[in-house]
């Protein structure tokens, strides 16, 4: 099982013996993806997207997911990588894409906000894609109230319980991960899909 440190040369083992504190949390997460128990966004997603088939845009995201899994505490902290391989995928298959930063805001039933950070999201054409939400739980900064499920469709149907405001004239930069390990294997598995049945 693959597993990315937050630091070059220095293992998960290594860098946890510095961090004794997150070491539970941590075993938990590798016991969950040993046993293929991890959450994955198609579960939960609210899906009114016209963009590629269905299947497809649940397969995507969970791929994307899985991958970004492989960091050590999780993806829970990982929505511009997450955002930024659903950006590169989305322009491999050639459908204009924007990977986006900026604020999301997220409110209860009452439309009472809840809770808001820096966040990256993506578009495609006249849709939103808002797909690594549903682990925010286990963020220590994200109170319990927060639930929230990925979204993808027009942005205009963007469900209640968030806004997302994009910072204007600023270029997200590329992670290092994304890039050398995550991106190869992903475009590997878009080639590979799309060689089964369209997309």
């Amino acid at each position: 099982m693959r597993e990315i440190s937050p630091a070059v040369g220095v293992s998960v083992d290594e860098w946890l013996e510095h961090m004794p504190g997150i070491r539970p949390f941590v075993t938990e997460l590798r016991r969950q993806k040993a046993n293929g128990e991890r959450l994955r966004p198609s579960h939960s997603l609210i899906d009114h997207s016209i963009v590629l088939s269905e299947t497809f845009r649940r397969e995507l995201l969970d791929k994307i997911a899985d991958l970004v899994h492989e960091n050590y505490v999780g993806r829970s902290e990982m929505c511009a990588q997450f955002a930024e391989l659903l950006h590169r995928a989305l322009s491999y298959l050639d459908l204009k894409s924007g990977w986006v930063t900026g604020t999301a805001m997220y409110y209860d039933a009452d439309g009472k906000q809840l809770f808001q950070w820096g966040h990256s999201w993506v578009r495609v054409g006249k849709e939103v894609v808002d797909g690594n939400v549903d682990c925010l739980s286990e963020n220590p900064m994200v109170p319990d109230e927060v639930s929230i499920a990925p979204y993808w469709g027009p942005i205009n149907e963007t469900p209640e319980d968030r806004r997302l405001r994009e910072t204007s004239n600023v270029t997200p930069q590329s992670d290092t991960d994304v890039e050398n390990i995550w991106w190869p294997d992903l475009r590997k598995w878009i080639d590979e899909r799309k060689a089964r049945e369209p997309t």
